[in-house]
């Protein structure tokens, strides 16, 4: 079993994590506010109850687009969470 792992996220209008992949699929659950999420070229807007996964070597990000605050888990299909981020941003 590959096992799994997780963030929990809290962020504010605006605030999010920049532009990175991870070697492993990711799903995201937004569990509150509104998220947009990009994977590669394509972009969602994401509200609560929504969910979105992007494939293993795919960069991803995601931004809270709302007013209030965005909480969303990520699930990493691995049991250590390994990120490469590619800017300093």
């Amino acid at each position: 079993m590959r096992g799994i792992s997780y963030f929990y996220v809290e962020n504010q209008p605006g605030e999010g994590p920049g532009l990175h992949w991870h070697p492993y699929p990711e799903t995201w659950v937004v569990l509150e506010g509104t998220a947009r999420i990009t994977v590669g070229d394509e972009t969602i807007v994401a509200s609560a109850g929504d969910t979105a996964t992007g494939p293993a070597f795919v960069a991803h990000c995601f931004t809270n687009v709302g007013e209030a605050t965005l909480r969303i888990i990520g699930i990493h299909a691995s049991a250590t969470i390994i990120q490469t981020f590619l800017s300093d941003d």
